[in-house]
């Protein structure tokens, strides 16, 4: 018997290491075309603040909108969608969602899909 069952893609986000560049933000925008104030993808961040150790943090955490599509023209054509293709971070990764659930290992990544 054929699994017809139909594969869910996703993006897996390890935000522990975003520089905060933007290029997402960027890449996403111009690939669809979308106006000022809109995003397909956000990167926002959370602090500066003191942790009871002393120390500081500062994360920046790419957080797709509604407006994501997954690229999905671009993924039809064989390619990445644009905020994977152009991180700078090398943070996001894409692919079937039950593939992408086995490689999260870290309380600082996330599992986006639609």
């Amino acid at each position: 018997m054929q699994d017809t069952k139909e594969v869910r893609y996703g993006l897996l986000i390890d935000y522990d290491y975003c520089t905060n560049c933007h290029t997402c933000e960027v890449a996403c925008k111009k690939e669809l075309n979308l106006p000022v104030g809109q995003y397909g993808i956000r990167v926002l961040e959370d602090g500066p603040r003191q942790t009871t150790t002393g120390e500081w943090e500062w994360t920046y955490i790419p957080l797709p909108t509604s407006e994501c599509n997954l690229c999905e023209d671009r993924v039809k054509m064989g390619k990445l969608p644009t905020c994977v293709h152009h991180c700078q971070s090398g943070i996001m990764e894409f692919g079937p969602v039950e593939e992408l659930a086995k490689k999260m290992t870290k309380a600082t990544m996330v599992l986006f899909s639609k």
